[in-house]
C-alpha cells in the first residue's frame, strides 16, 4: 500500500475547476483501480490519489515494462523492438530538422535503456541523458556503453546548457511538473528547442477504448495530455508551439495492449483496424493522433 497524494487543483494550470472523468485499472503491476480527473479550464487530465515520488517505484517493477527492461518477451514487445529500430533513425532526422543543426548539444530526459541517446551520440551530437530507474541505467551501460545520470541533475545545469531537450513519453511520469518546465526554460537559450512526445487522450483510439485505453497506464502516467493543455503549458512557461507531429505507430501498439486489457487476449485484426481508424482520423490533423510530438521554442 501507499499514502495517496490528492490534488485539489490542476497540476498544469492550478485551476480548481476539476472533476472526476473516469476510473481505470493498473493492468501492468498492481491491478489496482485509479481515478482520472479532468480540468475544465486547460483540459489536462490527471491521475488522482497517486503514489508519492518515493513510493511509486514499486509500480514500475515489471519485466513487461519495456522502456526499463528492454524485454523482447512476447509478440507485442518483439514488434516494439522492430518498430523502434526504424523510429530511432526517424527521431534523429526529426531533431536535425527541428533544430536546423547537424550536430549540437542534446539533453534526453527519461532515457530508458539509452537507445535514442546512443543514436544521437553516434550521429555526432554531444548527449547528456537522465534516467531514474537503476536497472535501465545498468542496461544502458551494458548495451550502449552510456553513463546515464539521475534526473535531479536537471536542476543543476547552468543557463543555456543545451540546444535541444527531448522527452519521449516521459513528461506524463514527472511528479514535479512545474519544476521541470522551469528547468527547461533555464537550460535552453532563446530559440532553443523543446521536443515532447506524449499520448493524446483526445485521439480516436482513446475514445474507442475509454477506460481500457492502454496509454492511461495508471498510476505511472500522472498526467494525460490534450493538445490544448500542451499549448497552455507552453504559453505559461515561456515557450511557443512551433508544430505538432504525429507518431503513427503508437496507435497500433496502444491498440494491441488495449485489446488485451479489454478482453483478456489480443485480437490482432481488431487492434490493427482500430489503429488504422485512429490514424485515418488524424490524417491532416496531427492533434488527433494517438501520440503527438510537440515541438516548442523558447521565447
Amino acid at each position: 500500500m501507499f499514502t495517496p497524494v490528492h490534488s485539489f487543483h490542476c497540476p498544469a494550470c492550478n485551476s480548481g475547476n476539476i472533476y472526476f472523468a473516469l476510473s481505470t485499472k493498473d493492468h501492468t503491476v498492481s491491478q489496482m483501480d485509479f481515478d482520472i480527473w479532468h480540468c475544465n479550464d486547460c483540459s489536462l487530465r490527471f491521475t488522482q490519489d497517486i503514489p508519492a515520488i518515493l513510493e511509486i517505484g514499486t509500480f514500475y517493477q515489471s519485466a513487461n515494462y519495456i522502456s526499463h527492461s528492454n524485454t523482447k518477451k512476447g509478440l507485442i514487445n518483439q514488434l516494439y523492438h522492430l518498430v523502434r529500430n526504424y523510429t530511432l533513425g526517424l527521431k534523429a532526422r526529426q531533431i536535425k530538422r527541428f533544430t536546423g543543426l547537424q550536430k549540437g548539444r542534446l539533453l534526453d530526459i527519461g532515457a530508458g535503456v539509452g537507445a535514442f541517446a546512443a543514436t544521437m551520440k553516434t550521429a555526432g551530437w554531444t548527449v547528456t541523458a537522465l534516467e531514474p530507474d537503476e536497472s535501465a541505467r545498468k542496461t544502458a551501460a551494458e548495451t550502449f556503453g552510456l553513463s546515464l545520470s539521475l534526473p535531479d541533475e536537471l536542476y543543476q545545469f547552468t543557463e543555456n546548457s543545451f540546444d535541444v531537450i527531448t522527452l519521449w513519453h516521459v513528461l506524463e511520469h514527472v511528479h514535479d511538473l512545474a519544476g521541470y518546465w522551469s528547468a527547461f526554460h533555464n537550460c535552453l537559450p532563446k530559440g532553443g528547442k523543446l521536443v515532447i512526445a506524449v499520448p493524446n487522450y483526445t485521439s480516436a483510439d482513446a475514445s474507442h477504448y475509454q477506460q481500457d485505453w492502454a496509454a492511461y497506464d495508471v498510476p505511472r502516467h500522472l498526467y494525460h495530455f490534450s493538445p490544448a493543455s500542451m499549448q497552455q503549458l507552453a504559453r505559461q512557461n515561456g515557450f511557443s508551439m512551433l508544430k505538432m507531429q504525429p507518431m503513427w505507430f503508437d496507435a497500433f501498439y496502444v491498440a494491441m495492449l488495449s485489446e488485451q486489457y479489454k478482453t483478456g487476449k489480443i485480437n490482432y485484426l481488431s487492434a490493427f483496424l482500430q489503429g488504422l481508424k485512429s490514424n485515418w482520423a488524424a490524417l491532416g490533423n496531427p492533434a488527433k493522433c494517438s501520440s503527438v510530438i510537440y515541438v516548442m521554442e523558447k521565447n
